[in-house]
């Protein structure tokens, strides 16, 4: 189908040439002299591209591009001697201008690269938007219980504002992931996240990479180097694993935190560090701090706003829809749609996940391996780690105040329905009650199964 284009001339004479010539290029082509025909026009068409005089006796063109740029590419035709009105149509969005009289070959080159530059842009957007609803409704935030529901609401709370934000969360929990997702929902999101690991690099190295350096700064610095604070520039600045780095570095950050400049490694000039930034760490700072290893003002800068990554045994009910998310997304299919047996999610359930979601991964592609040619995953095609699936991990059964007894044990069988996937009969073997006593205490405390 060709690409409809809109032709807004009132010499008569022109836009019949016009018309005629690009609907000879294979475009169709309608041309109207005022712009309420052309309103009228655009209330039931949506053209490709509009190609429109300067001026028109019903209004001034340039006066109306603000409305429509963001709807159409537009091309302004302008007569000889109106540059300056040309220039202000390029600053209020036209995408290009021609002066009457107008050459048959230059109007079909512009039309051409007007369409294949909309093309583009439309395209990058399309792709963008997949990414990003990919990123925050699929690949980071998997998961509909109530931790994840929680989590969200923090991240979408936070995202807005460029306070500095830090993650908290066992290995493996997926703090990189809701870096990101803070990142997705900002208004930086047009601009690079950038992600740092700060316990691979050495002092020198880390301090190399993280702020730049000039020339001769060290031996072997031939060249000035910018580092990854101007990478992310109007974007985001990702600090994985901050516990790890040293006393010199936390000095320098917080620096940048405080005062937003900073220094390349040998340089003398103040540097403007446009970037908003969140860290993340699996260590307790709190603790660092009181024992000396960890400077106490820099973490609280960084503790502007704390979020908590759960472990994935605190949110069970997310696990059958992250393995599968893993088996849907893995990179080595034998071609076969790959589903887990009830059986196989149960023992997923059961099992504690040390690693967590990374551990879950490892464990969901290794089962798809063996199982080989077979379409269902079966409990024998799950290896588990040294703690194997169902021994317990140290229990956390919090309360914003002191727990009645009720509540403690409400609590408790809560946590074992979920890790049992509320088969009764396990659970009543782990709590040394009967069966019954369990289905009674479940009626007692409104529990679901």
């Amino acid at each position: 189908m060709s690409d409809s284009i809109l032709v807004l001339e009132d010499d008569v004479t022109l836009n019949h040439l016009v018309v005629r010539q690009l609907n000879k290029a294979g475009y169709t082509t309608t041309g109207v002299s005022t712009w309420a025909d052309a309103r009228k026009f655009l209330e039931n068409n949506e053209p490709a591209l509009i190609i429109m005089d300067g001026r028109l006796p019903d209004g001034d063109s340039l006066e109306q591009l603000p409305s429509i740029v963001d709807e159409y590419p537009v091309i302004v035709l302008t007569a000889y001697g109106s540059v300056k009105n040309a220039v202000d149509a390029m600053k209020k969005g036209a995408e290009d201008y021609l002066l009457k009289p107008i050459s048959p070959d230059e109007l079909l080159f512009s039309v051409q690269r007007t369409l294949s530059n909309s093309a583009i842009r439309s395209d990058h957007q399309f792709c963008k938007q997949q990414l990003r609803a990919k990123t925050l409704g699929g690949k980071s935030l998997i998961g509909g219980g109530q931790k994840m529901h929680e989590l969200k609401r923090l991240i979408s709370a936070v995202a807005q504002d460029d306070i500095t934000v830090l993650v908290q969360g066992e290995s493996g929990s997926g703090k990189e992931l809701i870096a990101n997702a803070i990142h997705e929902y900002s208004p930086r999101v047009s601009r690079n996240f950038v992600a740092v690991d700060c316990c691979t690099l050495q002092e020198k190295l880390f301090e190399s990479e993280l702020f730049g350096h000039e020339k001769g700064a060290f031996t072997g610095a031939d060249r000035q180097k910018k580092g990854l604070i101007e990478g992310a520039e109007g974007g985001t600045l990702f600090l994985d694993e901050i516990g790890e780095i040293d006393g010199t570095i936390q000095a320098k950050l917080l620096r940048v935190l405080e005062t937003g400049v900073f220094r390349r490694l040998g340089g003398t000039k103040d540097l403007v560090a446009n970037v908003r930034m969140v860290a993340a760490t699996n260590r307790d700072l709190e603790r660092m701090v009181r024992e000396g290893g960890f400077r106490a003002d820099l973490f609280y800068r960084l503790n502007g706003f704390t979020i908590t990554s759960p472990p994935l045994r605190e949110r069970r009910e997310d696990i059958p829809e992250l393995a599968q998310h893993f088996i849907s997304n893995h990179n080595f299919s034998r071609c076969i749609d790959k589903q887990l047996t009830p059986a196989a999610i149960r023992k997923l359930i059961a099992y504690d996940w040390p690693g967590n979601i990374r551990e879950l991964k490892n464990v969901v592609e290794r089962a798809i391996i063996l199982s080989r040619d077979k379409q269902k995953i079966l409990p024998v095609h799950l290896a588990f780690g040294s703690s194997q699936g169902g021994q317990s991990a140290l229990l956390n059964l919090s309360f914003d105040h002191d727990p009645s007894l009720d509540e403690l044990t409400a609590k408790y069988l809560e946590h074992q329905l979920k890790k049992y996937s509320g088969r009764r009969s396990q659970v009543a073997d782990v709590m040394g009650i009967s069966e019954r006593s369990v289905y009674r205490m479940i009626k007692r405390y409104e529990l679901s199964e």
